[in-house]
């Protein structure tokens, strides 16, 4: 492994931890500096979790890399651990993303956003949010928190269903009576009470985890996951963003991703693997999907495709302007 640096920044009062891979060749540089790649892994995954042979990749390939653990999981700090909160995430990518422009050698135009899984949709209202992203790529992503619960219902029955809102329920009791929170396994195997349960959850996933990962999570996000739709903002991105669909893929389903790519417009672009949700972190999988990303960031971040799309932005806020009405006073 090559150089990395140990980043502290703090989001909300919480000391979050990141690392900082410096871009190890000059592909990418100009005067202001390289492109970054902004990472976080998806649903209870820490950035050791099979994250850091696509950061050693990215690194090589000429983009510096900020990969960072969100508040209560992995190294970052935060109480209670294991809590899952979609706000409390989002608001951790926006100060990760500010963090990464400020480091040395990086362009602060040149940001891009990497997902995966859980995370590949939070890459796509984090990018909304911010405006000012160049690229996002979002692989196996979770778009649509209706249909994951829909394809669990499907995959574990309703009684499973009704078992994780219960989950869910008791935690929240165990929160408003300031007790420890109810938690439940991240995955397990078909049959067992767990966020992910499908046929090939436990073994993909314990596949890519360190031996200290902890496999459980506070239950309340089992009541909120069905509300999260991010797929459903792509059509305010600033920017390209290639959609990775597994088309085997048992916990995110497919067909979601596929719509948010058109829902993304011109922005929208899409890679089909035959393969299932946790293939893609190791093998083939992984060599595939992360050549393709690093083909789409050497694409997009280059100083004339960011001036490209400079150009276009301002055409279509002149035209836009242009079909506005006039008022007259």
């Amino acid at each position: 492994m090559h150089e990395r640096l140990d980043i502290d920044f703090i989001s909300r009062g919480t000391t979050c931890r990141a690392w900082f891979y410096p871009a190890r060749t000059d592909a990418l540089r100009t005067d202001a500096g390289v492109p970054c790649v902004v990472m976080a892994h998806g649903l209870g995954g820490t950035r050791d979790a099979g994250l850091e042979p696509y950061a050693e990749r990215f690194a090589s390939a000429g983009l510096a890399v900020f990969l960072f653990d969100y508040r209560y999981f992995g190294a970052s700090d935060g109480e209670p651990r294991q809590l899952l909160s979609v706000r409390a995430q989002l608001y951790d990518w926006k100060i990760a993303i500010a963090v990464a422009r400020r480091q040395a050698d990086v362009d602060a135009e040149r940001i891009a956003l990497w997902g995966s899984s859980f995370s590949g949709g939070h890459v796509i209202a984090a990018a909304a949010r911010d405006g000012h992203v160049a690229a996002v790529t979002a692989q196996g992503p979770m778009m649509d928190g209706l249909a994951a619960v829909t394809n669990l219902a499907s995959y574990a029955g309703i009684l499973q269903l009704l078992k994780l809102t219960w989950a869910g329920i008791r935690d929240a009791i165990n929160n408003l009576a300031g007790a420890d929170p109810y938690m439940i396994p991240i995955v397990g195997r078909p049959g067992t009470l767990a966020a992910m349960t499908s046929e090939d959850a436990y073994d993909g996933y314990m596949a890519i985890t360190p031996d200290d990962w902890r496999n459980e999570i506070a239950a309340r996000f089992a009541l909120t996951l069905a509300f999260y739709r991010p797929g459903k903002r792509a059509n305010r991105l600033p920017c390209p963003a290639l959609v990775q669909i597994c088309d085997e893929d048992s916990v995110a389903p497919p067909w979601a991703a596929e719509a948010t790519v058109l829902h993304a417009g011109d922005y929208g672009r899409e890679r089909h693997y035959k393969i299932g949700h946790f293939d893609i972190y190791r093998g083939a999988g992984f060599r595939q999907s992360s050549a393709d990303q690093i083909a789409f960031f050497h694409e997009h971040l280059t100083p004339d495709a960011m001036e490209t799309r400079r150009r276009e932005r301002g055409r279509a806020k002149r035209e836009e302007r242009s079909r506005s009405p006039i008022s007259l006073r």
